[in-house]
This record gives structure tokens, C-alpha cells and sequence, in this order.
């Protein structure tokens, strides 16, 4: 068994009682819940998702993934039919909470791909990113860093929640690089903690703290520049190279 962690090896506050308590949050209020409003980017479009606007053009693009690989950690699909992806949108993906987003190409104007904030907890302060499906065509692109970089600045520089959380099928590996990546810590794997397609999910979590998203934003920024591509559109420095380089916080919005 893993040894508990002892809070008595570190210099923690302490309370009238020689105990360790956390740090005081003064003046706390429950956080705003997301908007239904686009963020937009140099690259793409994250917009609230509408069947009527994305569901052909997400439909067109998951199916360039002819094996269907991308579903396999999904908890629904693959979709048989246009018809069938657009009722299971209508009636899953127009709800508060969880609340999807198309990426949108904002040369192309189609749709790309999808993601969510869920677990919304308005009260806490803390939130989720997830429902993360990016067809082939975003997968890897600077298009597909940039919606993730601009649904954290909403989270944290717009609505000024404390915690964004990315958690996965702790077997996805892509998804699990994907997180440590984007700037995400790694805090464990929760056992059998779902059933999902008749099968057992252990979850991995992540998160990143708002005290930990100026470097983060840095980062992005520095990683999205124009300069840090050649023509052919491949990056001169990685996005982990260019955070351990510690840059300063950024003094303008993501995008």
C-alpha cells in the first residue's frame, strides 16, 4: 500500500490547535456559469454547438476516421447515419451542463471538432473539460491547441474559476499526453470508477489551478505566435519546451 502523504513534513498555516489547515480563500463568491458565446482565435471558432449549424460537418469529418478509432473511448457512437448523429445532438448536447462547443476552421467555416464544459460547480469554483472528440483533420494542429487554450482563458481569465479539470479513460493514452501537454498535473487514477459500453473505466485526473494558469497562458501564446512555425507549418519549439522556459504571464487575452 502507498505510505499516506503526512502534512506535518511541510510548513502548512496552522490553527489554534497546532493543526495544519488550508490556505484562506477571503471574500469568495460563486462563480458566473459559462456563456453561450463564441471565442474566437487567430485559427478557429469555439462556439455553442447547433445541430442545425455543426451536425453535417462534424458528421462529414468524424467519418474520415474510416476504422473508427476515435470512438472507442467515447461513451456513445459511432453513429450509422447523418440522421442518427444528428438526434443523439438534439437530444444530448443542448443542455447547460454539460455545454458543447463545435471547433470551428475559421478559414473553412466548417466544423471540426467538439468539447464541453461539465461538472460545472459554480460554487467551488472548479469546472471540466471533456467530451474532447477532434476529428482527423484537428487532431494535432495548432487549431486544435488553440480551442483548448481559449476554453481555459475563458474559464479562468473571463469567469475566474479556481480548478479546470481534464480527466479520461486512464487506457487513453492519447488523451492522458494530450493533458500533460496542454499544461495539466497528473493527480492519480480513480479504480473501476465507471461502466462505460459494458466495459470498466478506471479515470485518470488532471487539473490546472488558476494560480498555475499565467505560465500556462504564457505558453500558449508564445507557442500559437506565427513565428514559431516555418512554411510548412511545423513548429520550432514544442509547447513543453517553451513552458519549462518559464516565460513571463502574458499581459493580453489568449488568441
Amino acid at each position: 500500500m502507498t505510505a499516506l502523504h503526512d502534512p506535518l513534513d511541510h510548513d502548512f498555516l496552522r490553527n489554534d490547535l497546532g493543526q495544519p489547515v488550508g490556505e484562506e480563500i477571503p471574500d469568495w463568491l460563486p462563480r458566473e456559469a459559462p456563456p453561450r458565446t463564441p471565442m474566437a482565435g487567430r485559427l478557429c471558432r469555439v462556439e455553442p454547438l447547433d445541430p442545425a449549424a455543426h451536425a453535417e460537418d462534424l458528421f462529414a469529418a468524424y467519418g474520415e476516421d474510416r476504422e473508427g478509432r476515435n470512438w472507442t473511448y467515447m461513451g456513445y457512437g459511432p453513429f450509422a447515419s447523418l440522421g442518427a448523429f444528428r438526434d443523439w445532438m438534439e437530444k444530448s448536447c443542448l443542455g447547460a451542463d454539460p455545454l458543447f462547443h463545435a471547433v470551428v476552421d475559421s478559414k473553412s467555416g466548417k466544423a471540426l471538432g467538439v468539447a464541453s464544459y461539465l461538472r460545472i460547480d459554480q460554487a467551488m469554483g472548479v469546472i471540466e473539460v471533456g467530451h474532447i472528440h477532434l476529428s482527423p483533420a484537428l487532431q494535432g494542429t495548432a487549431m486544435a491547441t488553440e480551442a483548448m487554450a481559449l476554453m481555459m482563458a475563458r474559464v479562468f481569465d473571463e469567469l475566474g474559476y479556481r480548478r479546470y479539470e481534464w480527466k479520461c479513460n486512464a487506457l487513453n493514452l492519447a488523451s492522458r499526453r494530450a493533458a500533460l501537454r496542454l499544461g495539466f498535473s497528473f493527480e492519480g487514477i480513480f479504480r473501476q470508477a465507471m461502466i462505460v459500453k459494458g466495459r470498466n473505466r478506471d479515470t485518470a485526473w488532471f487539473s490546472i489551478l488558476d494560480k498555475e494558469w499565467p505560465e500556462a497562458k504564457a505558453a500558449f501564446e508564445a507557442w500559437l505566435a506565427p513565428v514559431n512555425f516555418d512554411a510548412e507549418g511545423r513548429q520550432k519549439r514544442g509547447l513543453a519546451e517553451i513552458r519549462a522556459a518559464g516565460l513571463p504571464a502574458p499581459t493580453s487575452s489568449t488568441g
